[in-house]
């Protein structure tokens, strides 16, 4: 079975050559599932199969019915739109069985990663000692990153484990972070936000009533704040945020999973300041740093904190950790995380850096604020659209007037069926809008005014498809 296989080889090497030569990819469709049953049904038996028929399967049944998240179409969400360098190597990571687990196992590797890391941590301005390792993604950043904040004010009040604690977030958080605080044991504070926004003003003044029921509620011992909300792309007053951090002795978090990427951009590494005094930081790759799925960055301001929190201790783990000798230079990544294995899903995204540059990646998400803006005039100047707020990264909210949460739906239905767009509305103020999310380079103006010309074209509405 682990014989090496030539047949096998050319046939899935044929085709990734074919479906990375596609310029662009196919936006895709989505599959039913009685289809997909009747075409899997079988795939797998007692006996197996030729690869040839076994791909063939794959090509007509399951590829067709994938969205394709590079296509430059793919506007809903967050969109992913990896570099062909990027997705070509993820396939050499994946053929070399790597196990990016510790220094001991994967040093080439991790070194390679570390590179990267200091990239990030640089752009966001964190301190020479900074690092971290990579993880699958945002949810997987913020619950190793709280878990530290978690233990470390423990440690440092001298509270037990049942002694509880609140971590400071806004209405406008991530869903991950309330996911990750239920999962901790952690109470959040909600903190009202201004316009969508989380303010130093608004958390001073929660965090002044706050103190008044501390002794019945704990302590609050952190703040989450967030670089590019995945709804509209608005940052919160990280300065301001910092500053609080500061007064009252709290972890500051940034999740900047999205937006992160934008300090590549220098306009949005000035409105992202304060983000350099952040004890932790989370950046996904996969979205707007052309990385493949799945890539998340994970940044520590001390990484000494989290390596007391997240090391794990068994006997047959004892190589990994070197002989505690001073200047010994190992640097496990099970040691910064809740994670033990793992795939070094970081050096796909330092082989497509090395390859374009840095000024490659500038100008790409560049790009991405250039269309955001262009739309924004676009729907200033359309009759019958309205935008709902100015875009500050790489997504835009708009409204068609009269439309209605039907309309919306049967819009982004008549896209897909057409091909000309995947898009997914969104909620605002509890109103259905529409939603459009600028990641991939390759988005064109002439395919924006395509897009947003759907919207007013009588066919466009429910009404006029009846």
């Amino acid at each position: 079975m682990h014989a090496f296989d030539t047949k096998l080889t050319d046939t899935i090497v044929r085709h990734m050559v074919d479906r990375l030569s596609l310029d662009p990819a196919s936006l895709g469709r989505i599959g039913g599932a009685a289809e997909l049953e009747v075409q899997l049904k079988g795939a797998i038996g007692a006996r197996g199969a030729d690869p040839a028929d076994v791909l063939r399967r794959y090509t007509e049944a399951v590829e067709p019915t994938v969205v394709s998240c590079d296509s430059p179409r793919f506007l809903a969400f967050i969109p992913g739109a990896p570099t062909k360098a990027a997705a070509l190597f993820d396939m050499v990571v994946s053929a070399a069985s790597l196990h990016g687990v510790s220094w001991l196992e994967a040093s080439g590797a991790i070194a390679a990663e570390n590179q990267v890391l200091r990239l990030l941590a640089d752009l966001a301005g964190l301190p020479a000692e900074a690092g971290g390792c990579f993880v699958s993604g945002g949810s997987a950043g913020n619950l190793s990153a709280l878990v530290v904040a978690r233990d470390t004010a423990r440690r440092s009040l001298g509270l037990d484990r049942r002694a509880p604690l609140r971590i400071a977030v806004s209405d406008q958080t991530h869903s991950s972070v309330a996911n990750t605080l239920s999962i901790i044991g952690v109470d959040p504070l909600v903190v009202p936000t201004e316009d969508h926004r989380l303010t130093g003003r608004a958390l001073a003044a929660a965090l002044a009533e706050a103190e008044r029921t501390a002794a019945e509620d704990g302590p609050v011992i952190g703040v989450v704040a967030t670089a590019g909300t995945t709804n509209a792309g608005i940052i919160d007053d990280l300065a301001g945020i910092a500053d609080q951090a500061a007064a009252h002795g709290l972890w500051l978090h940034v999740d900047a999973a999205y937006g992160g990427a934008g300090l590549f951009a220098p306009e949005i590494r000035a409105a992202m300041t304060g983000i350099e005094r952040a004890d932790s930081v989370v950046i996904d790759p996969h979205k707007w740093l052309f990385a493949p799925f799945d890539c998340g960055a994970l940044l520590y301001r001390d990484p000494r904190l989290a390596r007391a929190v997240h090391t794990q201790d068994a006997s047959y783990l004892d190589a990994i950790h070197g002989d505690g000798a001073e200047g010994h230079d190992e640097w496990n990544p099970s040691d910064y995380a809740y994670h033990l294995t793992r795939r070094p899903r970081g050096l796909p995204l330092w082989f497509s850096l090395a390859v374009h540059g840095t000024d490659a990646y500038r100008a790409a998400v560049e790009q991405g604020l250039r269309i955001a803006r262009f739309t924004a005039e676009l729907v200033r100047r359309t009759d019958g659209l309205e935008l709902v707020r100015e875009p500050e990264l790489s997504v835009v909210v708009l409204r068609r007037v009269g439309w209605s949460c039907a309309d919306y739906r049967a819009w982004c239905d008549d896209l897909m069926q057409r091909q000309i767009a995947f898009v997914a509305p969104t909620v605002w103020e509890g109103e259905t809008v529409a939603r459009l999310a600028y990641v991939h380079p390759d988005i064109t103006e002439q395919m924006v005014e395509e897009i947003v010309a759907t919207l007013v074209a009588p066919a466009a509405s429910a009404e006029g498809r009846a």
